[in-house]
């Protein structure tokens, strides 16, 4: 497992008085072992989890369908395998953790992912353990970031970047958005990323929808085009959008992308430790309001082992707790979103980038584009 890591969770464990983590979110497996079991996060039943001790003893639990991706990515980690089809899952991790000393344990599970019928019966099988909720204090930790991980967003972030960069720079008036997406996505892989996420080309009238994929349709001249992708590697994902327009912008673009652009200055001005959330999202709404655009719910989040992760830079900064604040804190890595997708005028527009808290303000992650001004496509 990860060293750093791994010492952080050690610490968090002693101070909840718990005696063991058992993780079962490929976000949380990822982030206590380096790696992704590949089907995990598509195969529900698959289950691979990450087992540590408030006292550091280390093993996984993994399905003999990965068992040698697994051992392979974690020679010296004690592995436990359950066969699919053939055992219940969680009788042979009860017979783990109970081997391991653990039948009287305080556990710290994943109460947001392990499926409610695998806990129930997990909880049987260990009647004189105790069974706690643990991935608040898991996604606590994955806020603050380690130099390693800041250094790998940046990364995927300028990767993102850049494949989208180059994918508008390669289109033209005639092509669709088919065309876009077979460049974007190739670039993605040649750039270095393992795989990719969120894929989003929306242009046209499609550009005021938030989340959708690529069509046949075909750019003409005027049109509005919002293209998005998350690029991944080791699960990490680095998220960036950028908007542009077809041989020229369409009435009222350039204006309002200017008042996207003040407001991601204006962001990047006001992130810094101690700084709030709710007064950074109150800001850009008020912003938004000079031209009497609608805002989202958030303007920024979390990044990293997930597409959003908290804190939220929103109406609820805080997942779950409508209203409540948050604070900015150094080494927290955001993604932030300036976007109106309901312009009134057929068209929407995002500039999302990729930042990371420093000790006096913000450093900008997703360095490789300037989007100053509306991109054209074409070049």
């Amino acid at each position: 497992m990860r060293k750093t890591i791994v010492e952080k969770i050690c610490k968090v464990l002693k101070a909840e008085a718990l005696d063991v983590v058992v993780t079962s979110s490929p976000e949380n497996f990822a982030y206590l072992t380096g790696f992704v079991v590949p089907t995990q996060p598509l195969i529900r039943h698959r289950h691979a989890m990450a087992i540590l001790t408030a006292n550091g003893d280390e093993s996984l639990f993994g399905v003999d369908m990965e068992a040698t991706t697994i051992a392979r990515n974690a020679p010296e980690t004690p592995l436990t395998v359950w066969r699919e089809f053939h055992d219940d899952a969680m009788v042979i991790l009860a017979e783990a953790l109970t081997k391991a000393g653990l039948s009287e344990a305080k556990i710290g599970v994943e109460m947001d992912y392990l499926p409610a019928g695998d806990f129930e019966r997990l909880a049987a099988l260990m009647p004189k353990a105790s069974f706690g909720a643990f991935e608040k204090q898991l996604s606590r930790a994955r806020q603050i970031k380690t130099p390693e991980e800041v250094e790998l967003i940046h990364r995927l972030s300028r990767i993102a970047d850049q494949a989208i960069a180059d994918s508008l720079s390669a289109v033209r008036a005639g092509d669709s958005e088919l065309d876009i997406a077979a460049v974007l996505t190739r670039r993605i892989y040649e750039l270095g990323a393992e795989n990719f996420k969120l894929l989003i080309i929306a242009t046209g009238e499609r550009s005021q929808l938030p989340n959708v994929g690529p069509s046949s349709r075909i750019l003409g001249r005027g049109d509005i085009a919002r293209v998005e992708i998350f690029s991944v590697i080791n699960g990490y994902q680095a998220g960036v959008c950028r908007t542009a327009y077809v041989e020229e912008p369409p009435a009222m673009a350039e204006e309002i992308w200017d008042l996207m652009v003040e407001c991601k200055y204006a962001i990047l001005d006001q992130i810094r430790p101690g700084a709030s959330c709710l007064k950074i999202y109150n800001d850009f709404i008020a912003r938004l309001d000079k031209m009497k655009l609608p805002p989202i719910s958030f303007v920024g989040h979390g990044i990293g082992l997930h597409l959003h992760e908290d804190p939220y830079i929103g109406s609820t900064p805080t997942l779950g707790l409508p209203g409540h604040d948050a604070l900015i804190e150094e080494n927290m890595v955001l993604g932030f979103e300036p976007l109106c997708y309901r312009t009134g005028y057929g068209f929407g527009v995002q500039n999302k980038d990729v930042l990371q808290v420093t000790g006096n303000g913000s450093v900008l992650l997703s360095d490789y584009s300037n989007t100053d001004k509306l991109i054209r496509i074409g070049g």
